[in-house]
């Protein structure tokens, strides 16, 4: 029955669409997951803060500028059945710029082995802004330019499902739900449209597990499918080694690919790949340090230094005592 459960579960999540090109992306999701899935809301089962600070494509202009902060924790340290979690997210590219501000749900079912099934829920609101002072124009007295800075709020939600074990995950989530704006486009104040803004459902699809290769050296793989249904699919393959349950070393490559034939998807725009090289140090039992350098292995990576990510996070026990003894949280 056990063997069988699992197995529906992933063939259920096979039969769905799986991530995205437009959302906020981070490289060290694979410390936190809360920021793919609200399902992850109190994973850890103690209250725990994640901030994250990410520059992409260092030395160009313009290039996407990243964070977040977030906590999540569950309502009741016996039962662990419900998890709650909130999430402030800023991000910035050229002109453009959004903060989103979410709250998530998260109903964990207790199975047999410390195992867990869990549905989540976020709703939550993205201000979208543009700032037309940043930019020079060859004629300022265009009526179709805005000049200034507008912006609009717009509502939304997300769903995920996540299922662990003591050394394997499997999660599941649907971004973007809500088709919020007027024919799929925003609509500012002074009735300019900005169609550049224009948001895509996004699904995600990973999983991974923890293999014991000593008592010092724990093996964990994993692997993110991120799909839009427009743009290139992305796969994340990730392989990390926990050392002396002190410090995570690993590596991420993420490709793009044309996986379901999009027939409006020319071969130059499917190419495109990166490696990562991250680490993240347990600087006490209560806290962690996280950094990884994204470099871009197309031809773009003429034209900048590579991204930076900075992570801290914090974990703040109930009863002020980490005990990994019980059950270690790998995920």
């Amino acid at each position: 029955m056990k063997n069988g459960l699992l197995l529906f579960i992933f063939l259920l999540l096979l039969t769905c669409s799986t991530q995205a090109q437009q959302d906020v992306q981070f490289s060290q999701y694979v410390f936190n997951g809360l920021s793919v899935n609200p399902a992850y809301a109190g994973y850890r089962e103690e209250l725990y803060l994640h901030s994250a600070y990410r520059q992409q494509w260092a030395g160009f202009q313009g290039a996407p500028q990243t964070g977040a902060i977030a906590l999540d924790g569950v309502t009741d340290v016996y039962t662990k059945k419900v998890g709650l979690g909130t999430q402030i997210t800023w991000d910035r590219l050229g002109p453009q710029e959004s903060i989103s501000l979410y709250g998530f749900y998260a109903y964990r079912i207790p199975l047999e082995n410390d195992r867990r099934l869990c549905f989540g829920l976020g709703i939550g609101a993205t201000q979208y802004a543009v700032d037309g002072s940043s930019r020079k124009y060859v004629d300022a007295d265009d009526p179709a330019l805005t000049l200034g800075k507008q912006s609009t709020l717009a509502p939304d939600a997300r769903f995920g499902i996540y299922y662990n074990t003591y050394r394997t995950f499997i999660g599941f989530s649907v971004m973007d739900l809500f088709s919020a704006y007027t024919g799929g486009k925003i609509y500012f104040g002074n009735g300019t449209l900005y169609s550049t803004l224009r948001k895509s459902r996004h699904f995600y699809l990973s999983g991974g597990t923890v293999v014991y290769l000593s008592d010092d050296v724990k093996l964990k793989p994993s692997v993110m499918i991120k799909e839009d249904l427009k743009g290139p699919t992305n796969i994340d393959l990730n392989v990390f080694m926990l050392l002396q349950e002190r410090m995570w070393v690993g590596a991420s490559y993420r490709a793009g690919v044309n996986l379901w034939g999009k027939p409006a998807l020319p071969d130059e725009l499917y190419k495109g790949s990166a490696i990562s090289a991250m680490v993240e140090v347990f600087v006490s039992d209560n806290m962690r340090l996280g950094y990884s350098y994204d470099l871009t292995t197309n031809g773009m990576s003429r034209y900048q230094r590579g991204s930076h990510e900075l992570s801290i996070g914090i974990l703040f026990p109930h009863n002020n005592k980490v005990d990994n003894t019980r059950c270690a949280r790998y995920f």
